[in-house]
């Protein structure tokens, strides 16, 4: 029936019931166009309205018409101006343009800024105005879809980028050292978080390393670690050691985010060749894993608060650990402990990360870390799965 059918519209994506809403200052004309509809075989509701100034409301509402039929000429407002409006206040709807026998031109025109199709009045019949309005509708559908396709493949590209960024290739040359990294983002199809990691060997054999963990999880954490990643190797690169590191990634990390109150755990490493001995520098982060000899142990040498957290007023210290050889530091982040194992909320902890590491202590570097990764995603599984990221180094020389 022309008219009002009511504020709520069925929204329905597919060629089924159809909401259509006329745009349509004469009333002889809306009532041509609504009998003209009734013959065309389409499931469709049809709401009239006189002017752009009533279209605002069912055109802005959520969900829009599917399909709106639209006089160009309403009394105050005319031509393209009135299209332009409409694609503004519902740019998903598709757009039919109702014209004057003599007005191909305009019809046209309103095609190329962005209508799906033009109809003369004066032409109208029940197979045109039904064609017009299913390719309308579906040619809107296509268009959608190819350009949520277009924004996939850039988001695609832009997580490529920032993988590239986040998940370096360890720069080291020496044969008697064995690295094993791994990534796991924390949410299946989202960004890469804020997690980062960096293995880098200088010119006098020593091997460096740094596992990190930015505070949030949206694309800004993680292009703020990308940065701290890149400016963690240019100042190894550059000769900065030990507790000068933290210092240095906390200056960059003010000037970056200002006064924002993002922070950043982490904790770098620095082992040498033909020593059993590592530096190791901790702010805020958790502890390591010692493996090898079918021993793991957790180490938790001390350290300071995570860099950001009171800017200028933390001093770190770097800390000596004992690595026998044979044996490799394991690095982490806290998405691999941080995770609920109980219905009850209870979580994994360290404590219960090396237990499960544990079992796998006479495994090789690579396979005591991916079964490390599977057994803590296994216990979580029924309460949530690793939700956070999941960054690992397994880090050491061989036993020569």
């Amino acid at each position: 029936m022309l008219g009002a059918v009511g504020d709520s519209w069925s929204g329905a994506p597919s060629l089924g019931l159809l909401e259509i809403l006329l745009v349509e200052d004469d009333p002889g004309d809306a009532l041509l166009v609504e009998d003209i509809l009734a013959d065309t075989g389409l499931q469709a509701s049809l709401r009239w309205v006189r002017s752009l100034r009533e279209a605002q409301r069912p055109l802005t509402a959520r969900p829009t018409p599917d399909c709106v039929l639209l006089d160009l000429h309403l009394g105050e407002a005319q031509g393209l101006q009135v299209l332009r409006q409409v694609l503004e206040w519902a740019p998903g709807t598709a757009v039919v343009v109702l014209t004057g026998l003599a007005e191909s031109q305009a019809g046209m025109a309103a095609v190329a800024a962005g209508a799906q199709d033009y109809l003369s009045k004066a032409q109208l019949d029940p197979d045109t105005l039904g064609r017009a309005v299913r390719y309308a509708v579906q040619r809107r559908q296509v268009q959608q879809a190819v350009a949520a396709l277009q924004a996939e493949q850039l988001r695609a590209e832009e997580n490529a980028r920032l993988e590239r960024g986040l998940l370096p290739s360890p720069r080291v040359a020496n044969p008697d050292l064995q690295v094993v990294t791994r990534y796991r983002p924390g949410r299946v199809h989202s960004l890469l978080g804020g997690d980062f990691y960096d293995v880098v060997e200088t010119d006098d054999g020593q091997v460096h390393a740094v596992i990190g963990d930015v505070s949030g999880h949206d694309p800004v954490a993680a292009a703020l670690g990308v940065s701290l990643r890149v400016a963690w190797r240019s100042f190894v690169l550059a000769g900065v050691r030990g507790a000068r590191l933290p210092e240095m990634l906390e200056e960059l990390l003010v000037a970056e985010q200002g006064g924002t109150e993002m922070f950043v755990t982490l904790t770098t490493v620095t082992l040498f060749p033909e020593s059993p001995v590592a530096q190791v520098v901790r702010a805020g982060h958790p502890g390591l894993l010692l493996h090898g000899h079918g021993q793991v142990r957790l180490l938790e040498p001390p350290g300071g608060l995570g860099v950001g957290m009171v800017p200028g007023l933390e001093t770190w210290q770097e800390h000596q650990l004992e690595i026998p050889a044979g044996t490799s530091l394991v690095m982490f982040t806290d998405g691999l402990f941080e995770v609920r194992t109980g219905s009850d909320g209870r979580h994994l902890d360290t404590e219960g990360l090396l237990h499960l590491a544990q079992r796998h202590r006479h495994r090789p570097a690579e396979e005591f870390v991916d079964a490390l990764i599977l057994d803590v995603e296994q216990a979580s599984l029924q309460h949530g799965g690793l939700a956070d990221d999941v960054a690992v180094i397994h880090l050491g020389w061989a036993d020569t």
